[in-house]
């Protein structure tokens, strides 16, 4: 008897479905195979099926002493991952005449067997339901787990079961099983602004709570050099409450990313905060940008729609900081594989922090350099000209001084007034590039974009060009600057670029003056 049930599998961040074809028939001869398992099952699938068998008997069911096979279609796509025991289960006990099927066909099937059929979580939730919606099936069947995660998709009933029995029952219709429900909008609202940290934690420091105002409003990258215990962590951690809250769309681009690379956790569902990825300077090319034999996503993917910070930027590897470059402009990593290639967005802020030299005390205040000549230089050339060129924001940290830190009265702004300013420009950014494709905020400006939006008048370009004259500053540095200054014109609600806001942008360019570092 042949019996299909239908799976998914789960490709970058888009989900393909996959027939799972059981055939039970045939006489075997003593001694030779009976079970046969085709179509690119990868290593978990094929040692599944001793988690299948067990499960299968352990429930009160029979395995078939016939000759078993079992196609995975398409048979030229490979398929990784321990989620298909369950179709398989069933497409097994159906074509053995234990179980109806003719509802099989009307449902999406994903779980990974225990031995006694409980069932376990899978990754992929959400976009194997967000497929099987596509595809016009009445519902999904999949681990009590991952239930909420795919309820997010509306217009699909989806059931969560805990172990094989409950889907058998179901299909006999000896069961009735209730759909999952959420509200997704009360769920993406309900923790949208639940931070542990604050910007009014964080004494003094005005001026790089200031630039980090600038580079969120404006979409820019930003690295802040400072001497040890400067306050360059504390900061770039608060970066993410002053960001423009996730839209519904946003959340659900990373909520699939995330649920791809099995980070979501039990019983979630909705990613409502944006992400905040702070890797160790020891992690490999593949961890950062994503790879493996089956591509699973990086830390850059992670940090898509929230902020990737890089702490003491220099001491990562050269290699796993160039291969950022590309994806920091394309926003997105393609990971090519001899049978497969995937795509996964990668539109992040990078905010990277370093000391400005070995010792940590080059140009400190009070304490001396103990770096003998040329190797301040020598650290800092550690990061590629390339990769600075894509970091708007150069900003140096000094350290806070003990009466500030000692002022009971001193009350800083809160990062939700912050935000509010934040959302304002951002409004602005969103009006001015309605119009553009793939263009969102002042720091995605093209060159040429550049020169028709970010135009100033002749006392400013006489500032920018003493700047560049006296400061010595790069080529590279001339588009940031202006790009800078629309976002702090921005926040200040002004339609032209004024001489203040190109000043002030002109000051966050520290690594591009000649002789910065000696």
């Amino acid at each position: 008897m042949l019996v299909k049930t239908y799976a998914s599998a789960v490709h970058g961040v888009e989900a393909q479905t996959i027939t799972v074809e059981v055939n039970a028939g045939g006489n075997v001869a003593a001694g030779s195979q009976m079970y046969f398992l085709v179509g690119l099952p990868g290593s978990a699938i094929k040692e599944g099926f001793q988690r299948i068998e067990a499960a299968v008997k352990n429930i009160g069911f029979k395995m078939p002493r016939v000759k078993l096979v079992i196609n995975l279609a398409p048979a030229d796509i490979k398929k990784d991952g321990s989620a298909y025991d369950l179709p398989i289960a069933l497409g097994i006990i159906s074509a053995t005449g234990q179980m109806a099927s003719d509802k099989l066909g009307d449902y999406l099937i994903m779980g990974e067997l225990a031995l006694d059929g409980a069932l376990r979580p899978i990754r992929g939730a959400l976009p194997i339901a967000i497929q099987a919606r596509k595809e016009k099936y009445k519902g999904i069947i999949l681990p009590a787990q991952n239930a909420k995660e795919a309820a997010i998709v509306n217009d699909l009933e989806v059931y969560g079961i805990t172990n094989l029995n409950e889907a058998v029952d179901f299909f006999n219709d000896e069961k009735v099983l209730e759909p999952v429900t959420v509200n997704t909008r009360e769920i993406f609202t309900e923790n949208l602004d639940e931070y542990q940290v604050d910007f009014s934690d964080v004494k003094g420091q005005e001026n790089i709570k200031r630039a980090l105002e600038i580079a969120a409003a404006g979409g820019h990258n930003v690295i802040l050099i400072g001497p040890p215990g400067a306050g360059k962590t504390m900061l770039a951690r608060r970066l993410p409450t002053i960001l423009p809250p996730l839209s519904l769309h946003e959340a659900l681009d990373t909520t699939k990313i995330h649920s791809v690379a099995g980070l979501l956790g039990q019983d979630a569902s909705l990613v409502s905060k944006r992400p905040f990825r702070s890797p160790h300077h020891t992690i490999s090319d593949v961890a950062l940008v994503g790879g493996g034999s089956n591509p699973n996503p990086g830390e850059i993917s992670l940090a898509h729609n929230g902020v990737l910070f890089l702490d003491e930027l220099p001491e990562f590897k050269r290699s796993v900081l160039e291969v950022m470059r590309q994806p920091m402009e394309e926003r997105k990593v393609t990971i090519s594989r001899a049978r497969i290639s995937v795509d996964y967005p990668a539109s992040f802020m990078l905010i990277a922090s370093m000391n400005p030299c070995p010792c940590g005390y080059y140009n400190h205040p009070d304490k001396e350099c103990v770096c003998g000549p040329g190797i301040v230089k020598r650290y800092l050339t550690k990061i590629s000209g390339p990769l600075l060129d894509r970091i708007d924001l150069h900003v140096e940290v000094t350290p806070v001084s003990y009466d500030e830190l000692s002022t009971f009265e001193y009350k800083a702004e809160t990062s939700s007034t912050v935000r509010e300013r934040v959302e304002r420009a951002s409004k602005i950014q969103a009006e001015r590039f309605k119009d553009y494709k793939d263009v969102y905020c002042n720091a995605q400006m093209p060159s040429r974009m550049v020169r028709e939006v970010c135009q100033i008048d002749k006392a400013g370009t006489t500032l920018l060009k003493t700047a560049m004259t006296k400061l010595q500053l790069s080529a590279r540095a001339y588009d940031r600057i202006l790009k800078v200054a629309r976002t702090a014109a921005d926040l200040a609600a002004s339609e032209n670029i004024k001489i203040e806001h190109l000043a002030e942008a002109i000051q966050y360019r520290s690594l591009d003056r000649e002789g910065w570092a000696g």
